[in-house]
This record gives structure tokens, C-alpha cells and sequence, in this order.
């Protein structure tokens, strides 16, 4: 099943989301569905709340990236995961500075920093605990999807008078008015 992305709007995307158990109701099928989801959508990383539910889980594959000639070679292509209730326990390294977009601000992409070393503690689909270290690009989508869980969009992430500037352009994603070849939920309007 493909879902429809939740996007810039949705209040869905600015909850701290919950732990789940290992009994989660259908959580293999979700999983699934939502690795199906992300290949449709041309993404490398989805968060649960992306697709309406407030839960702490992401995933990420990196099989697809393709990576520029001056970008340090890393075994993308073999990166596929599912994080449930994950938690960073630490981030280090230099900053570095790297143009993001998200499937729940389409059409926009904006230069993001971000520690270059993210540790982080999860459960994998079938609720093995790991601990994993990961740098790079890696790096950066862990921390880019963590951020969903918390409530946190890229675009929190840029500098003030740069989100000034776009704000048009968000407002228009909160309202549908996206050219793009995936499915969208559109925020509902807000009663006054």
C-alpha cells in the first residue's frame, strides 16, 4: 500500500512522536508499506509522521543515491533499515553544510548544517536492539528523519531571513498548490 505524505501544514509533522511496543498492530505491513511509499515517492528516508502516524520509527534506503564524483564513496547501496524507537546519543564532528529537501516540502531545497557524526540507539523491524555509528551522507539522513520524530522540519533549520524569503512558498505547499508525481495529504484548514 502506498501512502499519501503528510505535508508543511499537517500538525501531524510537529508532534513528538511515541515509542511503539514489538506488538505494534501490523508493524511488518508498515514497514513494508512504507519502504513501498518512499520508492514511489523518489526519497531516501521516511518518517512515520510523514504518513500520519505519530509513532517513533523511520527507515531509510540509500540504495538508489547516486553520489557525485567529489562526495566520499560510502556503501549506500547496501543501506536499507528501519529505525524504531530510535534515540541519538551523540553527534560530533564538523559542521558540514548540505542542500536538503523533504518529500513533506516539495519542491524546495535549502543548505542545512549538521554534525558530520551522528551515534544512535534502535530496534530493528523484528525489535533487535543495535547501537550504530554512522557518518557522511548516512549521517545526515538519520539526523534529517530523527528530526520528523521530534517535530522538527528542515526548513527549522535555516537561517530566519532565508525561511522569511520562502514562506510563500511554504504556504502554497500547505494548501496543495505542488506540482509533484506523488500522493499528498493537505492539512486541513484550521477552524477559527
Amino acid at each position: 500500500m502506498v501512502y499519501p505524505i503528510y505535508v508543511y501544514g499537517s500538525t501531524v509533522l510537529r508532534k513528538k512522536a511515541s515509542e511503539i511496543s514489538s506488538d505494534y498492530p501490523g508493524l511488518g505491513q508498515l514497514i513494508n508499506d512504507m519502504f513501498e511509499t518512499l520508492k514511489v515517492s523518489d526519497g531516501v528516508g521516511l518518517a512515520a509522521p510523514q504518513v500520519g502516524l505519530p509513532i517513533r520509527l523511520f527507515i531509510v534506503d540509500g540504495t538508489e543515491i547516486e553520489q557525485s564524483e567529489d562526495e566520499p564513496k560510502e556503501d549506500l547501496n547496501k543501506f536499507k533499515k528501519a529505525f524504531i524507537n530510535p534515540s541519538i546519543t551523540r553527534l560530533w564532528g564538523e559542521v558540514r553544510t548540505y542542500n536538503e529537501g523533504c518529500l513533506s516540502v516539495p519542491n524546495l531545497r535549502e543548505d542545512v548544517d549538521r554534525l558530520e557524526n551522528v551515534r544512535i540507539e534502535f530496534y530493528d523491524e523484528d525489535f533487535n536492539f543495535h547501537v550504530g555509528e554512522f557518518n557522511g551522507i548516512i549521517s545526515r539522513i538519520i539526523q534529517h528523519e530523527y528530526d520528523h520524530l521530534e517535530g522538527v522540519l528542515f526548513v527549522d533549520r535555516i537561517n530566519p531571513l532565508k525561511k522569511r524569503l520562502i514562506n510563500s512558498k511554504l504556504n502554497a505547499i500547505s494548501k496543495g498548490k505542488v506540482d509533484i508525481s506523488y500522493k499528498i495529504k493537505i492539512p486541513l484548514k484550521q477552524r477559527i
